[in-house]
């Protein structure tokens, strides 16, 4: 996550920054990219079949990124119930009425963050056209719309 004083952003668990900004009121602009509104969708789809059953067994699941193959993070079993156990929707409900927030989706993406728009006071959702959750060849949208909104 970045954070200037002002700004907060994240560029890698999109959800950081709104978590951040419902516990504290430090911030006035919130960029969210591709972040989860139901953080127990698409788990099985990140760390893989019988990932319970898995990290119980071992105690953590390494992953590993998809296109070279090394070792990227470690999953253990608290990480993985304390994102379990996240509650975005009540989370989102605190932060600030004048904490602007801007959520970038790609069309292609299936996660659903729409969710943040009806909780979100201030909530701007913009969704790019054909994109995926990384924004593969969407890089020069992506910033326009980033720089815009700042």
């Amino acid at each position: 996550m970045s954070y200037d004083g002002s700004l907060a952003i994240a560029f890698r668990g999109g959800d950081i920054v709104l978590l951040y900004a419902s516990k504290y009121n430090d911030i006035d602009t919130v960029i969210n990219l591709s972040g989860r509104y139901d953080l127990k969708a698409g788990i099985q789809e990140l760390v893989g079949k019988d990932y319970l059953e898995r990290i119980r067994n071992v105690g953590f699941i390494d992953m590993k990124k998809k296109r070279s193959g090394s070792f990227d993070f470690r999953v253990t079993e608290e990480i993985l119930m304390d994102r379990l156990g996240t509650n975005m929707h009540e989370a989102c409900l605190h932060i600030d009425k004048e904490c602007r927030v801007l959520t970038i989706l790609g069309s292609s993406d299936e996660i659903i963050a729409h969710e943040f728009s009806k909780i979100i006071q201030n909530h701007r959702l913009h969704i790019i056209e054909g994109a995926d959750h990384a924004f593969r060849n969407h890089q020069d949208e992506l910033s326009s719309v980033f720089v815009s909104f700042i």
